[in-house]
């Protein structure tokens, strides 16, 4: 570890929560360099729904590479953007009624953010975003505006501006219809509110907490917007891929975004990648004005594409995520119920979801002790207040009971803990 701590900065964050020097992965495990072996429930922070180093994945990245593929080009035409292209247009878009274009930019999730709200503010000409209570959408200045948390907030050393921001669906004190709100401030000329470029959003908010807008509150909001001429971008990066049982997590509202952004899971191998998908009326850049070194990924286009075609032909890999999903909200409900002191609810959808502990410090006690068990969960929300379970979509049903296993293990020492010490 000594490397480690002489060399690398102190702004490290998953290193501190598992003290240990990782070695080697395949599926739904890794592998430390002792030899001990830990079932991955954070998978890369939702990056690798399709686990690590999957064999057909690996096979077509390995035959690329052996075969003098183009690994760097800019935004220049390769076959293997070619071929990503027609996937994603075949398998993913056309299905779905949607004829977006894409947009490859640097290969963060935040540098697709920050490529969004800059052309929806081209579009428009107005200045104004509105994000919504606990987002998250990256820590890049533009996309660090639109995020809430006052801990990455407080690194920008800068003014954060640009962005109003209301309540997200559910927020407490919002009442039972949070957009009334923002339809009451667009409709009112001395609300204060200046009309927004587009409303920035997570289906599921992954960062903040796991909150889930409704179907209802979806549609609702592009009632407004459509109303307001107000353009939509769901920021699909985490909540995408079919973390949520669907590709993109806004499917079953049947609602249409006018910009989508993905990254994470989108090459399928872990691979750097991030993609906008622009309505095409909407895709006013002039030659150059979004651009980076690092847009398109051709590894990624290689994985990307043999991803879609291995899991997106037909719906069987997406049943099976719900049907996992729903094995993880019964076992993460019955746990809420032995434990109503520990707990507050489950939250979350399909296979992105957790439970909200009653504060942070109970999440961090059940958190630590199931990696001392050998399994690897982080927490989230405002107080990392939430034990979130995100492990690869392939997960086999034996695998993902006994990750829960260990879990509910930490949870009862946890209580027992607690217990032992109010007494």
């Amino acid at each position: 570890m000594g490397i480690f701590e002489v060399m690398e900065s102190g702004v490290q964050t998953y290193a501190r929560s598992f003290p240990v020097v990782f070695n080697k992965a395949q599926g739904a495990w890794l592998t430390d360099k002792s030899g001990k072996r830990y079932l991955d429930f954070l998978a890369g922070a939702g990056t690798l729904n399709y686990g690590h180093n999957h064999p057909v994945l690996k096979e077509a990245l390995i035959d690329y590479i052996q075969a003098d593929g183009i690994t760097h080009g800019l935004d220049m035409h390769t076959s293997a953007k070619g071929a990503f292209l027609t996937a994603l247009q075949d398998i993913i878009l056309k299905p779905r009624g949607l004829d977006h274009v894409a947009q490859f930019t640097g290969p963060t999730g935040t540098n697709a953010v920050e490529a969004a709200m800059k052309l929806a503010r081209k579009v428009t000409g107005r200045d104004n975003i509105v994000a919504f209570t606990n987002g998250f959408h990256g820590v890049s200045l533009g996309a660090l505006a639109a995020t809430g948390n006052q801990h990455h907030r407080g690194g920008a050393g800068t003014v954060l501006a640009n962005v109003t921001r209301l309540p997200y669906d559910g927020y407490p004190g919002a009442g039972e219809d949070s957009l009334l709100l923002f339809e009451t401030m667009l409709n009112d000329n001395s609300s204060g509110l200046d009309k927004p470029a587009a409303v920035l959003f997570e289906v599921v908010q992954g960062e903040g907490g796991l909150n889930v807008a409704s179907m209802d509150w979806l549609k609702k909001l592009q009632s407004i917007c459509r109303q307001h001429d107000i353009l939509m971008i769901v920021d699909d990066i985490q909540a995408g891929c079919g973390r949520t049982g669907t590709f993109f997590s806004f499917e079953p509202a049947g609602i249409k975004p006018d910009i989508i952004t993905l990254s994470k899971s989108l090459s399928g191998y872990g691979l750097p990648f991030a993609l906008v998908l622009i309505r095409p009326d909407l895709d006013q850049w002039e030659p150059g004005e979004h651009n980076g070194t690092f847009r398109g990924n051709n590894h990624a286009f290689v994985t990307a594409r043999r991803a879609l075609e291995i899991f997106w032909q037909d719906d069987e890999f997406a049943s099976a995520v719900r049907a996992k999903g729903e094995l993880l909200t019964a076992r993460l409900q019955r746990l809420v119920e032995r434990h109503p002191s520990l707990f507050v609810k489950v939250k979350g959808r399909g296979m992105m979801q957790g439970i909200k502990c009653r504060d942070g410090d109970i999440a961090d006690a059940i958190t630590t002790k199931a990696f001392e068990r050998g399994l690897v969960i982080e927490t989230a929300g405002p107080d990392d207040e939430v034990v979130k379970c995100l492990c690869p979509l392939i997960i086999s049903e034996q695998d993902l009971k006994q990750g829960l296993d260990w879990l509910e293990e930490a949870i009862n020492d946890t209580a027992g803990e607690r217990l032992g010490k109010a007494s």
